[in-house]
């Protein structure tokens, strides 16, 4: 498409002519593909999500004289298979993201690991058993098991997932207060 294409009222009406014969209709079907579009845009991390958006909507235009008259279908979905093309050209043009290095020294992990065997040495045995059961599994294994943990112990699941936080706040706690103490 070229750059410098600019969308005269001729092209626009005829867009919206495409899009509803009754002028309201189609300016309400207009306003509503736009807004779609930014969505769609934003959602998928897209910073020029409106500018995206008015592209797909410009290249829709050009190309309206070749199709209008063999085009069948929801004319919005013609603007959303545009703009999917039109997101493929915005990550091909936007830079990768670069990851930042790890800063965390061995030494400083092993001070962190320490600190917490301390801590958790420290809680009461029920408290230990309970936070390192609840943090056992994966994915969907976690949540049987979680269920399994809770029901074991007679509570709900909120009931044992409030708990599990409260016991990991106050190992957060140790933990930095042990940390302060080995750098002074």
């Amino acid at each position: 498409m070229k750059k410098d294409w600019v969308l005269t009222q001729e092209a626009f009406d005829a867009l919206l002519g495409w899009l509803d014969p009754n002028r309201e209709v189609a300016a309400q079907r207009y306003e509503t593909i736009r807004s779609r579009l930014i969505k769609i845009f934003a959602c998928r991390g897209c910073s020029e999500a409106e500018d995206l958006a008015d592209e797909t909507i410009n290249r829709v235009t050009t190309k309206l004289p070749e199709m209008e008259a063999t085009f069948e279908g929801e004319p919005a979905r013609y603007f959303y298979g545009v703009a999917n093309k039109i997101h493929l050209e915005y990550l091909r043009r936007k830079p990768p993201p670069v990851q930042p290095e790890p800063k965390i020294e061995y030494a400083e992990s092993e001070l962190e690991y320490r600190c917490l065997d301390h801590c958790v040495e420290k809680l009461t045995t029920e408290h230990r058993e309970l936070v390192l059961s609840y943090y056992q599994e994966d994915k969907h294994a976690k949540i049987e098991h979680r269920k399994l943990l809770a029901s074991s112990l007679g509570i709900a699941a909120n009931a044992l997932r409030i708990r599990a936080h409260r016991i990991r706040a106050s190992l957060q706690g140790c933990v930095k207060e042990c940390l302060q103490d080995a750098a002074a």
